[in-house]
C-alpha cells in the first residue's frame, strides 16, 4: 500500500485525535479539529503546528507523567512513558508511549524480516536473543515507565510477532526479565548452547551487547559446560524465578558438554566462535551503525563467515525506516522510510541553526546526496518534533527515500566553534588504537566527555584497555587522539589554547564506569571531572 504525505498526516492525527498544545499560550490547550475534519494537506498542518524540540514539549510530557486528568498531547490517554537516552535540564528524559507505537514497532519488524527472509531464508528454528527487559517504575501520576525496548518486550504482541517470524527466543521470559543483568546473560548463553543446533539467528538491540556477551562467554565457558554436563545450574544464579525457569530447560547432557568443550579448546583466540558453536546460524542481527560501528571488528572476529545485518532505524520517539537491503555490509546500511508509521519531514542542515521557525522539506522532496535532520510526527503526541538525528539521502525505494544514518547532533563533542561528531571520535580512537595493537593490546570499550569545569575546556576520552600499557605508549596514544581531530574549529582553537589539551583516562578491562553511557556507547556528558591529568589511570 502506498501512502502520500497527505494521507500520512490523516492517519497519525486520527490515532492521536489531533490534540495539540497551543504554543502561543503555554498551559492552554487547543483542539485542532480542522486538521481531522477538513484539512490534511501538509501546508495546513505546517501552518498550524510549529516545529518543536523536546525542551518545548517537556512541560506537557511532565504533566502526563504527573497524572494530568485532562488530555494533554493526545485525545486518547497516554498510559506508558519511555525513558529516553539523555537528559532534559538534568532530569530523566521522558517520551510518551502508547499501543500505537507498539503496533508500528511490530510493523517495522515484520517489514524488515520480509526483506531479510527473502535474502537469507530461515526455517522453523530459534533465536539466541541477547535481550534484557529492565525494571519498569511508576511515575508520580501512576504511569508505568521504562526504556523503549522494555516497553516493547513486555507487550503481548512482541512474543506473537517473534513466533510468527519463526524466531522465538531460546530463553524463557524469566531470563529476559531477570532482576540481575549478569545472571540473565549467563542464562541466555546457556540456553543458546542447549539449543545450539536450532539457533538460526543471534540478535540483540546493539552490536555492543553481542560483543559483550561473547567476551563474557570467553570467561565462563567452562562453567557453562559444567552446567550442561551435570544438569545443575551454577550457584552464581540466585534469582529464584530464573532458577525455576532454567530447571525446565537444563538437563544433564555429558555428550553435548564434551562437544562444546572440545570446540572451544580448538579455537584460536576465539576466532569464528559463533559458527563453531551455532552451525546453523544464518546471520547476526542488531544495530550496527553510528556509535556501534567500532564494535564491528570484534564482532566479525567472533562471527567468522556468518553475515552481519544491521537492524532497523529508530529511536525512543519511534521508528523511521527499515533495512530493505540486507545484503549490504553494516557500514553501508540504508533505511527506507515507512510513510505509514508516522509523518516525516526533513530539516536541511543549512536551516538548523537559524532563528525562528525553520523551513522543512517533505518526504518526497528531499534531494539525493543532501543531509537533513529528521522531524517526526508520531502516534503518541509528538508533533513536528526535531529528533536530533542527521541523515543523508542515498536514493529512493520506490517513492520513499532511503537514508543513511550520519550522526546524532546532540552527541557532538563541542566546546566553542569546534564540532566533532561521534564518527570523528570513532576515527580518532581507531587511529590511536593502532599504537596499542603494536603492543598486542586493544581498546575494549570507550566513551567521551567534555570537561567545561576547567579553563579552557577540553575533551576527555575514556578507554577500557585489555592489559597494561606503559606511560610512554599511553602518552603517544593521547597525542595521536588529539591530532586525529582534524575539524578546523578544533585545530584552530587548540592552536590558540581556546581548547585545552586532550585528556586520556585508562581503565582496566571491565572497570569502565557505566554511568558515562547506557551500554557504554559513545556519549557526551556535561559534568565536572576533577582529575585533569593528561594520561590518568583508573
Amino acid at each position: 500500500m502506498t501512502f502520500a504525505p497527505k494521507s500520512s498526516i490523516a492517519i497519525v492525527l486520527h490515532f492521536s485525535n489531533s490534540f495539540l498544545p497551543n504554543q502561543k499560550h503555554k498551559g492552554s490547550r487547543t483542539w485542532r479539529k480542522d486538521l481531522i475534519q477538513k484539512q490534511f494537506d501538509p501546508q495546513s498542518y505546517s501552518s498550524c503546528v510549529p516545529v518543536v524540540t523536546h525542551q518545548d514539549l517537556d512541560p506537557y510530557i511532565q504533566k502526563i507523567a504527573d497524572g494530568a486528568s485532562y488530555p494533554v498531547l493526545t485525545g486518547k490517554p497516554i498510559t506508558t512513558i519511555t525513558l529516553s537516552s539523555g537528559t532534559t535540564q538534568g532530569k530523566p528524559k521522558f517520551v510518551p508511549y502508547n499501543d500505537e507505537l507498539t503496533e508500528t514497532t511490530m510493523q517495522i519488524y515484520r517489514t524488515s524480516f520480509a526483506f531479510r527472509n527473502r535474502a537469507f531464508p530461515i526455517e522453523n528454528g530459534k533465536a539466541l536473543s541477547l535481550i534484557f527487559g529492565s525494571k519498569q517504575f511508576t511515575t508520580k501520576g501512576g504511569l508505568l515507565a521504562g526504556t523503549a525496548t522494555t516497553n516493547v518486550y513486555r507487550s503481548p504482541q512482541f512474543k506473537k510477532t517473534m513466533q510468527a517470524m519463526q524466531t522465538p527466543s531460546c530463553s524463557p521470559d524469566e531470563v529476559i526479565f531477570g532482576s540481575d543483568f549478569h545472571q540473565s546473560l549467563y542464562c541466555h548463553l546457556l540456553c543458546g548452547l542447549i539449543c545450539h543446533e536450532e539457533i538460526q539467528i543471534i540478535s540483540s538491540t546493539f552490536a555492543h551487547s553481542i560483543v559483550h556477551s561473547f567476551r563474557t562467554f570467553e570467561l565462563v565457558w567452562e562453567e557453562l559446560c559444567s552446567d550442561i554436563r551435570t544438569g545443575v545450574l551454577s550457584a552464581r544464579i540466585t534469582d529464584p524465578s530464573v532458577r525455576t525457569a532454567m530447571s525446565k530447560v537444563l538437563t544433564a547432557n555429558p555428550d553435548l558438554a564434551d562437544k562444546i568443550y572440545k570446540k572451544c579448546q580448538e579455537l584460536t583466540n576465539w576466532n569464528g566462535l559463533i559458527p563453531e558453536l551455532f552451525p546453523n546460524c544464518k546471520y547476526i542481527y542488531g544495530i550496527m551503525t553510528g556509535s556501534m560501528e567500532p564494535y564491528l571488528k570484534k564482532l566479525r572476529h567472533y562471527a567468522g563467515k556468518v553475515r552481519l545485518l544491521s537492524a532497523d532505524y529508530g529511536s525512543s520517539e519511534g521508528w523511521i525506516g527499515a533495512n530493505v537491503n540486507p545484503n549490504l555490509p553494516p557500514e553501508m546500511t540504508t533505511y527506507a522510510v515507512l510513510p505509514n508509521i508516522g509523518y516525516f519531514e526533513f530539516l536541511p542542515l543549512t536551516e538548523i541553526d537559524l532563528v525562528g521557525q525553520p523551513k522543512l522539506v517533505g518526504l518526497t522532496d528531499v534531494q539525493i546526496g543532501e543531509e537533513y535532520e529528521v522531524v517526526v510526527t508520531n502516534f503518541a503526541g509528538l508533533y513536528r518534533y526535531r529528533l536530533g538525528d542527521v541523515v543523508k539521502v542515498i536514493g529512493f525505494h520506490n517513492s520513499t527515500p532511503e537514508l543513511q544514518f550520519v550522526c546524532r547532533r546532540n552527541l557532538m563533542l563541542t566546546i566553542n566553534i569546534d564540532k566533532n561528531t561521534e564518527k570523528d571520535l570513532q576515527l580518532a580512537v581507531e587511529a590511536a588504537a593502532k599504537i596499542l595493537t603494536a603492543e598486542k593490546l586493544e581498546v575494549v570499550d570507550f566513551t567521551s566527555h567534555v570537561d567545561l569545569a576547567s579553563d579552557p575546556g577540553h575533551y576527555v576520552i575514556f578507554w577500557e584497555v585489555s592489559g597494561e600499557a606503559s606511560d610512554a605508549v599511553l602518552q603517544e596514544c593521547c597525542n595521536c587522539l588529539d591530532k586525529s581531530f582534524v575539524d578546523a574549529g578544533y585545530v584552530s582553537s587548540r592552536k590558540v589554547n581556546a581548547i585545552g589539551p586532550l585528556e586520556l583516562r585508562i581503565f582496566k578491562e571491565g572497570n569502565l564506569p557505566k554511568d558515562f553511557g547506557s551500554l557504554c556507547w559513545v556519549r557526551i556528558c556535561v559534568k565536572s571531572v576533577q582529575d585533569t591529568e593528561v594520561c590518568g589511570t583508573g
